[in-house]
């Protein structure tokens, strides 16, 4: 067979199902060697989207999501949602082409050192030189891609080496389970946590995969331990727990702050440098506890007293063992924290007013959709509001990046949730500075016939950027555009459009589009000036919990 049947070969092995991207004439051999394999070919409009498609597919499964372009233009395009990838912890395949490597006729044209350009951002970058060496390059890509912290690898097949006849198989799979912490470090994690007045559980993005779902809960049901969340590590245990504190969607000053500020332990699950911190550690402040598969990685704000590394579920598990409740712990004062929190953002009214308020816009969706729904944020002024007063109800429903927090994520990432969940709701929520970076995807989910929806929060700016202009006490300028007809737009890809312009009309919406199907776009105009009055003024002024 040719090394592109024995590539298609080894990546089903590896249980791949999609290959999303935009294949180039160097990647040809390797498309007729899909054409008739079990795996299905997805053409996007941008090779960025099947970047990130791929890294969502990652970030669901647990399993590398793949990716392909071809040489050149096609590899760079490809670089921002590798690097998404990378600091959000989504294991990621990227094959790319290449022109022939031991005969050129073509000189320089469209080549770069992609394997070069593709290292600093990857896990791995290999070029394949010899077809007898894709088995082995193929499974250490995988295991790479999947060991902590997960995150993208890179191939690059060249032209005249995918067309070379070859005799070899793919290897087998194989899973390796990473060990347990020692008993040592187990039992002083739960001597520290069980002599603490005010301990506290925070979990972040690493606390936040597959195999730790359902453990956590567990946990912090046997040990009645309040937590809070990161934005990345959000809705890994149902937030209407009665033991939730929120999540630190800004960094510092928030009602959630005040539990990690009175804290004296703080239990970190799954903390990684890549996301913003949770919160500032100081000399001789609290103690932390770093649980989590590799390493804490040591800067200003995080240097943590006690690590307990090795697989994190396992842990998880056993630490509860050795944890009761105490009489020692103050109870009293977190639950005046979740009181103010509660009081302040749960049932904090929304202003019926239009253009909506972005606690409005929260609010109306969640009534909108089933616990199980997926929610898609692209990256902009609304993402810290859903952050903040979102209540997820089951993992993974709420889908932010706060590590690299690129634009355009928010539709691509909706697309690659539907692979994996085709019968649960998805729904993007973009703001129309996001939106436009990836809106031609619009095509491909119209084109595979996916039922999605597109909740545009216009404010026809980049609103997050003009809002820290604003508060930092520069003029107006330079951030301000024009956008398109939103439901002609949405209407010229065949999907359907309408028009938010009332007050209960986003939630009415999401409900017609979820119930008809096909591929939607809101237009929800938004008044982004609760910003100041409620994240500047009000907690520059509320009264800390102490």
């Amino acid at each position: 067979m040719k090394a592109s049947d024995l590539l298609v070969r080894a990546l089903e092995a590896e249980g791949v199902k999609y290959i999303f991207g935009v294949p180039g004439e160097e990647n040809l051999d390797l498309l007729e060697s899909l054409r008739t394999s079990k795996i299905t070919f997805v053409l996007t409009r941008h090779e960025q989207a099947a970047g990130f498609m791929a890294a969502t597919w990652g970030r669901l499964t647990g399993k590398a999501g793949v990716c392909l372009a071809t040489l050149g233009p096609g590899a760079t395009n490809l670089t921002t949602s590798t690097a998404y990838a990378l600091l959000g912890g989504m294991p990621v395949l990227c094959i790319t082409g290449q022109k022939p490597i031991k005969k050129s006729k073509q000189g320089r044209f469209q080549i770069l050192d992609v394997v070069g350009m593709m290292e600093p951002i990857t896990k791995f970058s290999k070029q394949i030189v010899d077809a007898n060496n894709i088995p082995h390059l193929v499974r250490e890509c995988f295991r790479i891609a999947h060991e902590e912290k997960p995150g993208p690898v890179h191939l690059e097949l060249p032209e005249d080496v995918a067309s070379e006849g070859v005799d070899r198989q793919p290897f087998t799979v194989t899973e390796v389970k990473p060990p347990g912490a020692s008993q040592t470090a187990l039992q002083a994690a739960a001597d520290m946590l069980m002599t603490a007045e005010r301990p506290l559980v925070c979990i972040a993005a690493g606390g936040n995969r597959d195999k730790t779902l359902g453990v956590l809960q567990s946990f912090i049901d046997k040990t009645q331990l309040y937590f809070v969340t990161t934005q990345m590590g959000k809705g890994a245990i149902d937030e209407r727990h009665p033991k939730f504190l929120g999540t630190t969607a800004l960094s510092s000053g928030d009602y959630t702050h005040d539990a990690l500020d009175g804290a004296d332990v703080v239990l970190m699950i799954g903390h990684d440098l890549s996301e913003k911190p949770a919160f500032f550690m100081e000399r001789g402040g609290k103690r932390v506890i770093h649980m989590n598969e590799d390493q804490a990685g040591m800067d200003d704000v995080y240097f943590p007293q006690l690590e307990v590394l090795g697989c994190t579920a396992a842990n998880t598990r056993t630490l509860g063992e050795l944890i009761t409740p105490s009489k020692r712990w103050d109870n009293d004062f977190f639950e005046r924290v979740r009181a103010a929190w509660r009081t302040h953002v749960v049932d904090a009214p929304a202003a019926e007013t239009f253009p909506l308020v972005p606690q409005r816009v929260v609010r109306e969706l969640r009534d909108a959709l089933p616990s199980d729904a997926i929610v898609s944020l692209d990256n902009g002024m609304y993402k810290i509001w859903f952050a903040r007063n979102y209540p997820a109800h089951m993992p993974n429903t709420l889908l932010l990046d706060n590590a690299l927090a690129s634009m355009g994520a928010g539709l691509p990432a909706a697309i690659g949730a539907k692979f994996v969940y085709p019968n649960r709701q998805a729904v993007a929520v973009c703001g129309d500075g996001g939106f436009m970076m990836s809106s031609q995807e619009l095509e491909t989910a119209v084109r595979l016939k996916l039922d999605l929806t597109v909740v545009i929060v216009r404010d026809d700016a980049y609103g997050m950027i003009r809002w820290k202009q604003e508060t930092d006490g520069f003029e107006d300028y330079g951030l301000t555009f024009g956008n398109p007809d939103f439901v002609c737009y949405a209407e010229s890809y065949g999907a359907k459009g309408c028009r938010v312009t009332e007050v209960g009309g986003l939630e009415a919406a999401v409900r017609r589009c979820c119930e008809d199907g096909g591929v939607h776009v809101i237009d929800v105009p938004v008044d982004y000036s609760e910003n100041q009055r409620v994240l500047i003024d009000e907690l520059k002024n509320k009264e800390r919990v102490v």
